[in-house]
């Protein structure tokens, strides 16, 4: 073939060859260009559904234009009949060849994921998956730029089926699960196909490997891969997550699509926290201790002692700590650290026990490594009663040396105290903090009770005033009572902590909250998120929180980052599940949105908010039907205003008027026996399209100081009402406009 002509194309050199192709380098006498030829080789020219794969190959990649797709230029055929594709020839490496040479920086492998995932988004949006995704087909030029090669066994959704049910196409090592058993596949399986690149140019070793195509096939169904933290101890937690997740066995698990995929490798890139110089970075989880006591009541004792030591921990900047949401949904759970490990990111795992006998404490903690089920440390502790701060605080500094943790302070800077000086308060804070959690109002109140009594015994316990800020905060937001009479309180509470104690991420971000949903100062409000991220990267609710904030004032690129950090750090909440597809719902990425509802709710199908934010989104995408079964679904479990206001607004649209009415005099009705807020009964005469009547409500809404407000500008509901005067008048009262 070397110096013949085909065409207008002389060939000047093999450049290699493989099951699907054998591909030249040719000069285009025509156009004066270098090009690339790829023919079907020799042995299946007389394939029939080769050669159709062939020019379905041709097809999909010149279907579409992308920075990150191999060019195609044309299909043609020799005067022997002999098919040949026209390509773009770039000078550069395959991926394979690059990981043959051995290391990959991280930086450079998370590039090279985010351009792959950047290209097969497009694929994806043409309803073209590759299939056979792997290093082979991934071409990297001289100035880096990734191009994707090779869509031979490409699956377009509007081409007949040319290949047999039950049979199995593609590279065994790169197939997903459901690719392996020979079943119809989607877009997900190019995420699992980029998953395995992913691990592989991180650790230089393939997740699933045997010894011939059917031991592959059997690790890919049934075992898991090596832990990443086993081979290349400088990966962060944040970046193994990513990867796991990408290479979940079932679909739905994974990451739904390459946009999810590319936000969180994008959020895990803007948080700066690349691999650099020798800094050691390591993940724990503390799960909740065990009560060996025979009092049942003890668990609040039991819980208090590993919150306060994730709190110690968390402080440390170069140590990630899994959110105790997260960390306690294992409680009573008889699984094995490594399992427990990969849901959590986590290097290592504290577990521990508390025997509580009268004024004597017993307490085992062990420090576990997740990679190979040593422990790290461990150690016993009998003491009196009065030295648990001490015990506390004993365990927290271990545990840092055990990680052998290089701090970015001054050398051995202790943990943060944060205890009072009296045991009894410390006891009542426990409790206040184990009601809190429940966030339901019957425990709200306990929790109040709890946190007062542990001021008035301790006037300088600043931990407990936080407390206090937390449930006035909730109390308002949830609507328990009235604005007006809780988030005042939750400012009052939060600046007392402070003046206690400045140093408190708990406190700065409760106060944050308060100077957002009540003050409308945003400028402050922000100060004081960003203070607490600060004080505290590992706290999840001040990322939750940031994301609500600048998701609410329209910059919702920044608060997906934010609700991303959120998931990593806390990634079993349900609240942050639910929150995050309320962001992709203001942000309009409604499937998105879909997406992360469904899933929480397939976590706990009957958790409130998620499918509250369900109904939302449904009915922005005019599935009145849908909206209305999920909305009837809420009422059934938790029947709130806000659920009331979502369903009637879903039958006003749909144009069942006597039902959405029905709904708005309820509201209405309600509103005199308790807090209901405007911003409610506003949306249902909305979707009446009563617009002066939603005005008036809104205003009403506004006099209440109702934290639904701050929303608003991005409340897709109340789109009609953007160019109305008096809504913008609105928008400037809660600072949304200037």
């Amino acid at each position: 073939m070397i110096n013949k002509t085909i065409s207008h194309y002389k060939i000047l050199e093999k450049l290699g060859g493989g099951g699907m192709g054998v591909v030249y380098k040719a000069q285009d006498i025509k156009l004066d260009r270098t090009v690339a030829l790829k023919f079907l080789p020799p042995n299946m020219l007389a394939d029939k559904e080769a050669e159709q794969r062939f020019i379905s190959e041709a097809k999909a990649a010149s279907s579409f234009d992308h920075p990150n797709i191999c060019t195609i230029f044309e299909i043609a055929k020799t005067d022997d009949d002999q098919l040949f594709i026209v390509m773009a020839c770039y000078e550069g490496e395959t991926l394979k060849k690059k990981i043959e040479k051995g290391f990959i920086k991280t930086d450079d492998a998370i590039d090279i994921i985010i351009q792959i995932a950047t290209g097969l988004q497009k694929a994806h949006e043409k309803e073209i998956i590759h299939r056979d995704i792997k290093p082979a087909n991934i071409f990297i030029t001289k100035d880096g730029m990734v191009k994707i090669l090779d869509f031979g066994l490409a699956k377009v959704s509007t081409q007949t089926q040319l290949t047999t049910m039950g049979t199995t196409m593609g590279t065994v090592a790169y197939m997903s699960p459901e690719q392996t058993k020979g079943e119809e596949v989607d877009h997900r399986t190019d995420i699992w196909s980029l998953g395995v690149v992913f691990y592989e140019m991180l650790t230089g070793q393939l997740p699933f490997k045997g010894e011939y195509e059917q031991a592959v096939i059997y690790s890919i169904l049934n075992e898991d891969p090596k832990f990443i933290a086993e081979l290349s101890g400088d990966i962060q937690p944040q970046l193994t997550h990513i990867v796991e997740r990408a290479l979940k066995k079932n679909p739905k698990e994974r990451y739904q699509t390459t946009k999810d995929l590319i936000d969180g490798l994008k959020a895990f890139d803007k948080s700066g926290a690349s691999i650099k110089g020798k800094m050691i970075i390591s993940t724990v989880a503390v799960l909740p201790f065990s009560n060996m006591s025979n009092d049942t009541e003890q668990q609040y004792f039991c819980d208090g002692m590993a919150e306060d030591i994730i709190n110690d921990l968390a402080h440390l900047k170069d140590l990630r700590v899994v959110a105790r949401t997260s960390s306690f949904a294992f409680r009573d759970k008889n699984l094995d650290i490594r399992e427990i490990g990969r849901k959590l990111g986590a290097h290592s795992i504290l577990e521990g026990s508390v025997r509580k006998a009268g004024n004597r404490l017993r307490i085992t903690a062990q420090l576990i490594n997740v990679a190979d089920g040593y422990h790290l440390w461990s150690e016993r502790y009998n003491r009196e009663l009065e030295d648990v701060f001490a015990i506390q605080e004993e365990i927290s500094n271990a545990i840092v040396n055990a990680l052998k943790i290089e701090l970015t302070r001054e050398t051995d800077t202790p943990v943060l105290k944060r205890y009072p000086n009296n045991l009894e308060a410390y006891d009542l804070y426990l409790k206040g903090r184990y009601f809190w959690n429940t966030r339901q109002s019957g425990g709200l109140e306990k929790a109040r009770h709890h946190f007062e009594k542990a001021v008035k015994i301790e006037p300088t316990y600043a931990l407990a005033y936080a407390g206090l800020a937390d449930y006035y905060n909730i109390m308002g937001w949830y609507a328990y009572s009235t604005p007006k009479e809780s988030l005042p309180k939750a400012k009052q509470a939060a600046l007392k902590a402070l003046e206690i104690n400045n140093n408190l991420a708990e406190a700065h971000s409760a106060l944050a909250f308060a100077k957002w949903t009540y003050d409308w100062d945003m400028e402050t409000a922000e100060k004081e998120f960003k203070h607490a991220i600060e004080l505290n990267p590992n706290y999840s609710t001040a990322h939750m929180w940031y994301s609500n904030f600048l998701v609410a004032n329209s910059r919702s690129e920044k608060g997906l980052v934010e609700i991303e950090k959120a998931l990593t750090l806390d990634p079993l909440s349900h609240t942050i599940q639910a929150c995050s597809g309320g962001m992709f719902y203001l942000a309009g990425q409604y499937d998105r949105a879909v997406r992360q509802c469904t899933n929480t709710l397939e976590m706990n199908p009957k958790f409130s908010l998620a499918r509250n934010i369900l109904t939302l989104i449904y009915e922005q995408q005019l599935n009145y039907i849908e909206a209305i079964k999920e909305g009837l679904k809420i009422r059934k479990d938790f029947d709130s205003p806000e659920a009331i206001s979502s369903l009637g607004y879903a039958y006003a649209r749909s144009s069942k008027i006597d039902e959405a009415i029905q709904l708005l005099n309820e509201l209405i009705k309600l509103s005199k026996k308790k807090y209901v807020s405007s911003y409610h009964i506003a949306v249902i005469y909305i979707g009446l399209n009563k617009k002066e009547d939603a005005i008036v409500w809104l205003e009403k809404a506004v006099e209440e100081r109702s934290p639904s407000l701050v929303y608003l500008k991005v409340d897709p509901i109340f789109n009609s009402l953007q160019a109305d005067p008096r809504f913008i008048e609105i928008l400037r009262k809660i600072g949304l406009e200037k």
